[in-house]
């Protein structure tokens, strides 16, 4: 590996880094682009190519990730959908489904008490969303 895909690699990761910290915060690709230091196009290629989804697919996976535990803890489904930076109700909902398989009311309603006794970062890592290759 060169010293520029090194450098690329490390600016890439300062812009996941703020998609995971700021995801509930209007990002875009130019806004996430300007972070990595790249041009919008070059960003969006170089991301896809290291973490396997586009920016705006990673971003929308962390939102849902995030929406998940909110609704575990009972809060409204168009009050998740507003905490977690989307800003329709039906394409929060459309993704929801897409992502997790079942709508968001439907997993609201679900009984999560299972996860109450396993700790916090466990329950997290094992009710990430995982997106299927053919929706990235």
């Amino acid at each position: 590996m060169t010293p520029a895909e090194i450098a690329d690699l490390a600016h890439l990761r300062r812009a996941r880094d703020r998609m995971d910290r700021d995801y509930a915060q209007p990002l875009d690709v130019p806004a996430m682009a300007a972070v990595a230091l790249m041009s919008p196009a070059h960003f969006s290629r170089k991301f896809r190519a290291a973490y396997g989804e586009t920016p705006y697919s990673y971003l929308m996976t962390r939102r849902i990730e995030r929406a998940k535990a909110l609704l575990r803890r009972g809060m409204s489904v168009s009050d998740t959908c507003m905490a977690v930076g989307c800003t329709s109700l039906g394409s929060f909902s459309s993704r929801f489904t897409e992502i997790v398989g079942v709508t968001p009311s439907r997993y609201r309603r679900r009984d999560h008490s299972h996860l109450e006794v396993v700790p916090s970062c466990v329950a997290r890592a094992g009710t990430r969303p995982r997106r299927s290759t053919a929706a990235v």
